[in-house]
């Protein structure tokens, strides 16, 4: 993946998680609104409130533990492909410094996607994205460092 597409991806996916959290804390699409109120049209709030994301960034994804608390811990990556054909890849840091080594894909299942990882011995506080690529949808989530 190239530093553009990497940089079009982070944008798109965070531009798309702020309006997600906007309404509630989920996408449109997710589960979320199904319990919030309905209007005459037969849509939730929480539809009406956010757009889906953009076609390509559809990948939901979550990092366990997160914030996480040491260097060299490992973490567990899951979430669902939004659409995408299977968990490819999972790819994190920025300007070439790897957030996660040692990226193991667990289960490949695009409607619930496993994979186990070990932070970097190399970083320090802060944040780090982690990408996933789900063949044709990808997603991103910042991890929330603290040494």
């Amino acid at each position: 993946m190239s530093k553009k597409m990497i940089a079009v991806l982070l944008g798109a996916s965070l531009t798309a998680g702020v309006l997600g959290l906007g309404a509630g804390g989920a996408f449109a699409g997710d589960k979320a609104g199904a319990t919030g109120a309905t209007g005459t049209t037969g849509t939730t709030a929480a539809e009406a409130a956010a757009p889906r994301p953009p076609k390509g960034a559809r990948a939901v994804v979550q990092v366990s533990p997160n914030p996480t608390a040491k260097r060299g811990e490992e973490v567990t990556i899951t979430g669902h492909c939004g659409g995408g054909r299977k968990l490819n890849a999972v790819l994190s840091g920025f300007g070439g410094r790897p957030v996660l080594k040692n990226v193991r894909i667990i289960d490949d299942n695009p409607d619930g996607f496993v994979a186990k990882a070990t932070l970097s011995r190399e970083i320090g506080n802060g944040v780090g994205p982690v990408f996933v690529d789900c063949g044709g949808e990808a997603g991103v989530i910042l991890l929330v460092t603290h040494v």
